[in-house]
């Protein structure tokens, strides 16, 4: 499988586009925990080496790889909160942390380059998706990396608070360890309620206590 490369960015540049951001979201399949997106304008001068897909890369290489792109790039990481994500959707959700971070960066991007088939709807420049583009284009890669470490982390904080549900192993996704936490010890605050394994639960709960 290629490596990611600067062609679609270069392309934009050739099109008058002076500042490309590349855009990726992590966290739709967990059960827990915020869905979160970084947006990344590259240097073309000064990019780091051995950007991927951030699945493909050790999480010591995703660590590494993290310093770097935040000391050299334009970074913004946004996040959309479980409440967001219970009112609106999964989907949707993503989408305003893909907003969020765009509008975070600290030059107004051009273009964006979005990771996937669908362009969020309030996007207010210049946009093109791309299939699997955290594996095709440098800067997807780079905000791939940043949101699932940004993540990661975070899942490890809250895991300090609630400790019965392994989230600093499995970021919130549906493990047999999660799954065992949330019937021994029900559901936190950080549980998305409108997932269906949650929702169950609470649902359960509810039965037994009317």
């Amino acid at each position: 499988m290629p490596e990611p490369d600067f062609t679609f960015e270069s392309r934009a540049h050739q099109n008058g586009m002076i500042h490309v951001a590349g855009v990726d979201e992590v966290g739709r399949g967990p059960l827990a925990g915020p869905v979160v997106a970084a947006a990344v304008i590259l240097n073309p001068d000064n990019i780091p080496d051995g950007l991927n897909d951030s699945k493909k890369l050790t999480a010591k290489r995703r660590d590494a790889l993290f310093d770097a792109i935040m000391n050299t790039a334009d970074v913004c990481i946004a996040e959309a909160t479980v409440s967001e994500i219970d009112s609106h959707n999964i989907l949707r959700a993503s989408h305003i942390a893909m907003v969020r971070a765009i509008h975070g960066l600290k030059q107004r991007a051009d273009h964006a380059l979005i990771d996937g088939n669908m362009i969020p709807r309030d996007l207010d420049l210049s946009a093109e998706t791309i299939i699997k583009g955290d594996a095709r284009s440098l800067s997807i890669a780079a905000a791939s990396i940043v949101a699932k470490v940004w993540r990661d982390r975070h899942m490890v904080d809250l895991a300090q608070q609630f400790p019965h549900y392994g989230w600093d192993r499995n970021a919130g996704y549906p493990t047999a360890q999660h799954k065992l936490g949330l019937k021994q010890f029900g559901v936190t605050p950080h549980h998305r309620r409108s997932f269906k394994p949650v929702h169950n639960i609470l649902y359960q709960e509810k039965n037994v206590s009317d």
